[in-house]
Parts: C-alpha cells; structure tokens; sequence
C-alpha cells in the first residue's frame, strides 16, 4: 500500500514502443508519479509488477504472447503467497473494446483510451491510485448492455445473500450506481449531499467486499439488484 504523501510508481505494459515512451515521458515528468518500468506483452508486464510492485499499471488490451486480460487476471487473482495487487488501469483503442467488460470483472479499475488528452492520462493514473475507479456513466451504460445481450445462466446469484448485509440506503444507492449515475446525481436524486453518498458508497464497497465502483455495478447485476432495461 501506498504510504500518504509518497509518489504514485507506474507500470507500462504495451507492444508499442512509441506509445510506451510517449506515456513513460509524460507520466515521469509529474511530481507525484515514478514510472518504475515498461514491459511489451502480458507476461512481461505480470514479471515486471511482481519484481517492482507498482501502484499502478497501465495495461494495453491487446498484445502478442499474453494479452492484457489475462495479464490482468494474474495481477489481480494472485497464486498464495503473492500479496501484491496493483491497480490496473486498461488502455484501448476503441472505447467499444469486447475485453472491456471482462477486463471490469477481472478486477480492473477502469479504461482509458489512447489518444486521450495528456491530462486525462495524468488524472487516471492519480483517480486509480487513490482506489478509485476510472469508470464514467457513459461507460456504465456500455456495460450494462453488454451484460443485458449475456445469456442469463452466465449470470450468477449468489451475490443475492451478501446484499442483505446492507441498509434499505444503501441498497438504493448501489442501485442508482449501477444506473450509471454519478455521485452528484445520486445527490440530487435522494436529495442528500454528495459527502453522504460518497460514504455510502465506500460502506457498499467495504460490505460487499468489493475494489471500487466498477466492481459495484456488475454486483448489482449479477446479483439481481438490479435487470437489465429497468430504468
């Protein structure tokens, strides 16, 4: 874990060359970020984190040899005796990538695009070190059809009996989470303030045993909390 105060140590797994030193450049020259390493594919990338322990990776989807995915599944489903778990921030080409769903319920905090901004590069390593999940509404709304097309025996329900571990609040909270609303919208919604949902949210997260809000919006779904199509 990441003691207060300390900079942010980065991991860059892609098969680009180009792409890894343009993000390794930007990325080293903040303050609050070290890049500890690059690999080229997954199995570099799964050897590179174990050796440094880096708070994050950015992790391309895809790459020859082990793809981003499953890279990803190693990282964050470790073998015993493996205790490090970073965060995993996927980078894709297109924001209609098949892995993106998955990549979510492997544990990924979240996507980024490549040819996003410089900025938004730099506020998702910093938003995903601080344990929280790079996962916009419009994003949300994306995952939610893609699980809707999913055949239902896919869907698991036991996650049904951990929901009972949460106020009706709470419940009704996770609900407008896996609608796609933000915190400020779940604000207005219940007419609370955004704090309120904010604290809400983190105890929905630490009952139900779940990363971040990523995590929270496929738990709902596959919980039952909440079909596909309910507005």
């Amino acid at each position: 874990m990441r003691s207060a105060g300390s900079a942010i140590t980065v991991a860059i797994v892609d098969d680009q060359a180009m792409v890894r030193a343009g993000f390794a450049a930007l990325l080293a020259a903040q303050s609050d970020i070290d890049v500890v390493g690059e690999a080229v594919n997954g199995a570099e990338g799964v050897e590179l984190s174990r050796r440094q322990h880096p708070d994050v990776v950015l992790m391309d989807v895809r790459m020859p040899v082990m793809d981003g995915l499953e890279a990803a599944r190693r990282l964050l489903d470790p073998p015993p005796g493996v205790l490090h778990r970073p965060r995993v921030l996927m980078l894709t080409t297109f924001d209609v990538d098949d892995y993106v769903y998955e990549a979510l319920r492997a544990g990924a905090s979240g996507f980024l695009l490549k040819d996003a901004p410089p900025a938004d590069l730099i506020a998702a390593v910093r938003v995903v070190a601080a344990g929280d999940a790079l996962l916009a509404p419009s994003v949300t709304r994306r995952l939610i059809a893609d699980f809707a097309a999913r055949p239902a025996t896919r869907r698991r329900r036991d996650p049904a009996l951990r929901l009972k571990g949460l106020t009706a609040r709470e419940s009704e909270v996770l609900v407008l989470v896996a609608r796609g609303q933000s915190n400020q919208e779940i604000a207005a919604t219940l007419i609370v303030a955004e704090q309120t949902v904010k604290t809400h949210v983190s105890r929905i997260l630490g009952k139900l045993g779940l990363r971040d809000r990523a995590q929270a919006v496929i738990f709902a779904y596959e919980s039952g909390l909440v079909a596909p199509g309910e507005q």
